[in-house]
């Protein structure tokens, strides 16, 4: 059958001398894998530019309902972007939240509130004028939501710690090593009550950034299986 759909490219790899394979974050059917044929010639109708991780297309696509290499008929951009492949910090949040994506999300259902939320993150991305510093931060704790593994604020105080096995507050005697300090307790509570739209709005220094960072990615390999390491995280460490 074909289908219309809008979608996230989350990766594109080469195939064969003329075509590429994507991984595409799709509105309508979940998580799917496509070929492209021709893209990678001088009379391709379909820019280099629009099959970069980050892109947000619409594609006419025949599409098998069992798992597999799909074909995409036609493809353009659904929304043209006029910062983020251009502006390096702006690029290295988006590629990071791209890759997390890709390791986190499996399914091939739709989940449209899902889409939508990470259509309008990458739009955000692109054209806010505000400090996007802690987006990536507002991102990884909504996506938990919709990944099921939600990060709790209930149970917080002032003397709490956040039990990321668990992934909640608690004032109890943590039997293990897998939970934040007090100070970095606070700031998550405080990420978790922002929303992502108003994430400038938090007062972060670099250093507990880039602390809470790491510990979110350690949150996502405890509650998701063979989530691996994530190849831009020393990179969005670095530039932010």
């Amino acid at each position: 059958m074909i289908i219309k759909t809008s979608g996230i490219i989350l990766r594109t790899v080469k195939y064969s001398e003329t075509s590429i394979i994507a991984d595409i974050y799709t509105r309508e059917k979940g998580l799917r894998t496509y070929i492209v044929s021709g893209v990678r010639t001088q009379k391709s109708k379909v820019s280099a530019g629009l099959m970069q991780i980050m892109s947000l297309v619409d594609i006419v696509a025949y599409d098998r309902e069992e798992k597999g290499l799909n074909r995409i008929k036609e493809i353009k951009a659904a929304h043209v972007y006029m910062s983020l492949p251009f502006d390096v910090l702006k690029a290295s949040v988006g590629v990071f939240i791209a890759e997390v994506l890709r390791r986190a999300i499996h399914e091939t259902d739709e989940n449209k509130e899902l889409f939508d939320f990470l259509f309008s993150v990458f739009q955000y991305l692109d054209e806010t004028k505000e400090s996007y510093a802690n987006l990536h931060l507002c991102v990884l704790v909504e996506l938990a939501n919709y990944l099921g593994i939600q990060l709790y604020e209930e149970g917080y105080d002032e003397n709490a710690v956040f039990d990321l096995r668990e992934g909640v507050f608690t004032s109890q005697t943590v039997g293990h090593t897998h939970f934040l300090n007090e100070k970095l307790s606070h700031i998550l509570r405080g990420v978790i009550l922002t929303n992502w739209k108003n994430c400038y709005q938090l007062k972060i220094s670099r250093d507990e950034r880039k602390q809470l960072l790491a510990e979110l990615v350690t949150y996502y390999r405890l509650h998701i299986d063979n989530f691996p390491e994530i190849n831009s995280l020393k990179i969005l460490q670095e530039i932010l």
